[in-house]
C-alpha cells in the first residue's frame, strides 16, 4: 500500500497565487496532498490556469480574487476557504507590490500601494488565518515569503525595504503569540528568482546577465522555492518554528555578497 501523502486531507491559502513563487507553491503544496485556495487581485486566466492545473492532480482548487490590503474582504477570503474548503491549516503569504523609485521624488500613491499590500495585506491574512486556526483546535503552519530586502537597504526601494522589515518582525511575534496553539509561523527569503514580476523592473538581457554574477550561475527557480515552503509547512518539520530560512544559492555568504549587488 502506497504512503499517505504528507498534506493529504490538508488546506492550504496561498495569497498572490498568480505570481511566480506564489503559483508554484500551490502546486508543490497540491502534489503533496493539500487542497488550495488560491488569492490574487482578479481572477486572471493564469490563476484559471492554476486551478486546472491543481483539479487535474485529484485536488480542489479555490480561486479567490480579493484584494489582501483591504482587512474585511480578507477576513471574508478565509472565511469563505473554510466554509468551501472545511478547514484551513496553512497560510502561504507571497502576495507583493513595489514600486522603486528614490524615496525623495517616489510617487506617494505607489509607495502607500507598496505598503498597504506588502505588509498590512499579509498582516490582515495572517491575523484572519490564525484565528480560524484558533478556532478549529487542530494547530497550522504559516510561511511568510518575505526578502533579503528586509536587512539589506537597497536603493529606490525604500517602501519595500520597510515593508519587508515589518513583516519579519511579524512573523517572528506571531511565532511567539501562535506557539501555545500549535501553530508555527515561519519566514522564507528567497534570493533573485526568475518570476514575471521581475520583468516590471529588468529587461530579459539584464536578467540573463545578472545571472552570470549569482554564485550558482543563474537564477532561482519559483519550484526551488516552494519546494522550501513545503518543508515548513510538513507536519514533520513541528518542531521548525520562528526561523527565518534563506534559500539564495549561496549569495548572502559574506565572501560572495562583496563582489556585486542585484535585487532579490
Amino acid at each position: 500500500m502506497a504512503d499517505a501523502l504528507p498534506l493529504s486531507g490538508k488546506v492550504a491559502l496561498v495569497t498572490g497565487a498568480a505570481g511566480g513563487i506564489g503559483y508554484a507553491s500551490a502546486l508543490v503544496l497540491a502534489d503533496a496532498g493539500a487542497d488550495v485556495a488560491l488569492n490574487d487581485l482578479q481572477l486572471t486566466p493564469r490563476l484559471e490556469e492554476l486551478a486546472r492545473r491543481i483539479t487535474g492532480l485529484g485536488r480542489q482548487a479555490l480561486p479567490l480574487p480579493v484584494d489582501i490590503a483591504e482587512q474585511s474582504c480578507v477576513e471574508a477570503m478565509v472565511a469563505e476557504t473554510s466554509q468551501k474548503l472545511g478547514r484551513l491549516d496553512f497560510l502561504i503569504s507571497t502576495a507583493v507590490y513595489s514600486d522603486r523609485e528614490p524615496f525623495t521624488t517616489a510617487n506617494m500613491a505607489g509607495f502607500r500601494k507598496t505598503i498597504d499590500v506588502s505588509m498590512w495585506g499579509s498582516f490582515f491574512a495572517l491575523r484572519a488565518a490564525a484565528n480560524q486556526m484558533i478556532r478549529q483546535g487542530q494547530g497550522g503552519a504559516v510561511v511568510i515569503v518575505s526578502s533579503p530586502h528586509a536587512h539589506v537597504a537597497f536603493p529606490s526601494c525604500m517602501a519595500y525595504n520597510m515593508a519587508k522589515a515589518a513583516q519579519d518582525q511579524m512573523a517572528r511575534t506571531a511565532g511567539i503569540e501562535l506557539f501555545p496553539h500549535r501553530i508555527r509561523v515561519n519566514i522564507l527569503h528567497p534570493g533573485w528568482t526568475d518570476t514575471p514580476g521581475e520583468r516590471k523592473y529588468f529587461s530579459e538581457d539584464e536578467l540573463r546577465r545578472a545571472e552570470a554574477t549569482l554564485p550558482a550561475g543563474r537564477l532561482a527557480r519559483p519550484e526551488e522555492i516552494a519546494r522550501a515552503v513545503l518543508f515548513l509547512v510538513d507536519p514533520a518539520s513541528e518542531y521548525v518554528n520562528g526561523v527565518t530560512l534563506t534559500v539564495d544559492g549561496g549569495l548572502s555568504l559574506p565572501w560572495w555578497s562583496k563582489r556585486g549587488s542585484g535585487s532579490l
